[in-house]
């Protein structure tokens, strides 16, 4: 009874609540449809769908894009890795930091970048005379080009949890093997790469779910290709027909969500048998001397920034200036006329700015402050307390592991009709679009918070416990203080995460409910190509700002709360 009295146990009652609600009761009902029949078990509505030839056609792909891109994604990732964390470059932090905004680009915003900078249209190769001739084929509308595509989005996750691990590794061993006369090419294949196989398992498994389920770069460039992938299908299905195939379409979501658990638990099986037990503390990393190779690594990085990064969105802000799509940027042809129009006088981008900014703004901080008890609990020294409160972390990895178009497919059989006993109608507001935010984006806020709780003295705890400090007051006097930096840093993720996402809200956007992302698509889907590289330009010059407040704000934060700052 104190328990309760005490506030912990209310704390925790209704986290639980919100972890069946948000993250269980949804995709409960999508599961029920795609792999139950007739009340139990089956896999059965699965080989159905998969009877079909469409559905045949766009799972191969899906697997195909995702198991070619995420191998691309690796190799590259893991190479930049290994040259940031083990050798002596300089600007090591200028380059993290520069190499991961691709990430945090919506991939949606990505593929029209990358659209303008290579294609026949391109007013920066016309500029300079390198266009292709007008009507031929771009070279991105392809198998190639979207693996490619896929590749380059995801080589930034690759890269980022290579680096964690390789920061975090003992130096023992590369020590004693370097006494003993390895040399860098040896140490690095007898000595580092087999101690980050595990690491190099998680990294792939991590690419390959989100190039699953990456809706914008497969649909801006599958379908001209036509190359179509279960997320496109999904959405060109529900698009055309309405909820009225509601169910077809849940089948093929649960096939996608299968396919996602699916390599998160062959992911977790080679995790087991790969696991290597280290001793020791982490330490520096290892800083190998390049000497006259320095310079030439240090340019090829800038010349990869420039190629991921400076390239794309310079072809997309010169888009954006010129009248009409096609012509060359000059003193004749640059305009601020579709800024004006998108800023200015569209209503229906100035209330994708709105919707986005208060769906994603709403999430963060409802999240931030979610994650907060969650973590703590996880940290709890009660049995129940953390099983519970790591049960719930662990249903918030799964439910960031399923692809976005499937989240959105199960809020929507969740809230296809109105509210029992509330009669208050979800479907077609910003209401579900937000809920569906806090299902998908929970585990980004929880990670930064989780980070920083881990490194808290348990004697503050005990001290305010023996001075008699209720559940409430530790948590208002000492952990919120503490965890607040944490917490702002998981807060500001979400939101940028949310802010510029296209694969959630793709499915359940309504007139009047439109987000940045499905703004963005229309726009380019629709022939607004001047538009919409506008409104992406003006999207990421905000998403780069973000990044450099939480760049700030990381500077007060624990190791690891941001990404780049570890």
């Amino acid at each position: 009874m104190n328990y309760f009295r005490s506030g912990e146990g209310l704390a925790l009652a209704a986290a639980v609540l919100f972890a069946l609600l948000v993250l269980v009761y949804p995709l409960s009902l999508l599961a029920r449809v795609g792999i139950t029949q007739d009340g139990m078990l089956s896999l059965a509505p699965l080989l159905e769908a998969l009877g079909s030839r469409s559905v045949l056609r766009a799972f191969f792909h899906s697997l195909e894009s995702a198991f070619l891109s995420s191998i691309l994604s690796l190799i590259a990732g893991t190479g930049i890795a290994l040259v940031m964390g083990l050798t002596d470059i300089r600007w090591k932090g200028v380059f993290t930091f520069l190499l991961l905004i691709p990430m945090m680009v919506p991939p949606h915003v990505t593929a029209i970048a990358w659209i303008q900078a290579m294609g026949p249209s391109s007013p920066i190769l016309r500029s300079l005379g390198m266009a292709p001739e007008l009507g031929a084929t771009h070279p991105l509308y392809s198998k190639g080009g979207l693996v490619f595509l896929l590749g380059v989005q995801h080589t930034p996750l690759v890269f980022l949890v290579v680096l964690a691990a390789l920061r975090s590794l003992p130096r023992e061993m590369s020590d004693a093997a370097r006494i003993a006369g390895a040399r860098s090419m040896g140490l690095l294949r007898r000595i580092i790469l087999p101690l980050l196989a595990p690491t190099l398992i998680a990294a792939y498994a991590l690419a390959f779910v989100s190039a699953l389920g990456n809706f914008g770069i497969q649909a801006l460039l599958g379908i001209p290709a036509r190359y179509i992938t279960l997320p496109v299908l999904i959405w060109q299905r529900l698009a055309s027909f309405g909820p009225s195939v509601l169910t077809d379409v849940a089948v093929i979501a649960s096939l996608l969500a299968v396919l996602a658990v699916t390599v998160i638990l062959v992911q977790t099986l080679l995790l087991r048998r790969t696991r290597n037990t280290l001793i020791g503390p982490p330490q520096p990393p290892l800083q190998i001397r390049l000497r006259r190779l320095r310079i030439w690594t240090e340019g090829a990085l800038a010349g990869l920034v420039f190629a991921t990064l400076v390239l794309p969105v310079s072809a997309l802000l010169a888009t954006a200036l010129v009248r009409t799509y096609g012509l060359p940027l000059n003193a004749e042809t640059i305009t601020l006329d579709n800024f004006t129009e998108v800023l200015f006088r569209q209503a229906v981008t100035a209330r994708a700015f709105l919707n986005s900014s208060l769906s994603a703004g709403v999430a963060a901080v409802v999240i931030s402050v979610g994650c907060i008890f969650v973590a703590r609990f996880m940290a709890s020294r009660r049995g129940a307390t953390r099983r519970t409160g790591m049960g719930i972390a662990t249903l918030a990895e799964m439910t960031y592991a399923i692809p976005g178009l499937v989240i959105s497919i199960a809020f929507i059989l969740a809230f296809l009709k109105p509210l029992p006993v509330l009669n208050i109608a979800l479907y077609n507001t910003l209401g579900i679009i937000f809920l569906a935010y806090l299902c998908a984006f929970f585990s980004v806020g929880l990670k930064p918070v989780s980070a920083a709780f881990v490194q808290l003295d348990p004697a503050l705890e005990e001290a305010a416990r023996i001075a008699g400090g209720g559940y409430m007051f530790r948590m208002r006097r000492i952990f919120v203080p503490l965890i607040a930096p944490a917490a702002a840093s998981g807060a500001i993720l979400v939101f940028l995460t949310a802010y510029n996402e296209v694969t959630v809200s793709a499915l359940l956007w309504s007139s009047g409910n439109e987000t940045i992302g499905t703004a963005i698509y229309n726009y380019e889907d629709g022939g607004y190509t001047t538009l919409a590289a506008a409104m992406a330009s003006v999207t990421i010059v905000a998403t780069v700002a973000l990044m450099v407040a939480l760049d700030r704000l990381g500077k007060n934060a624990p190791r690891g709360v941001v990404p780049w700052r570890i």
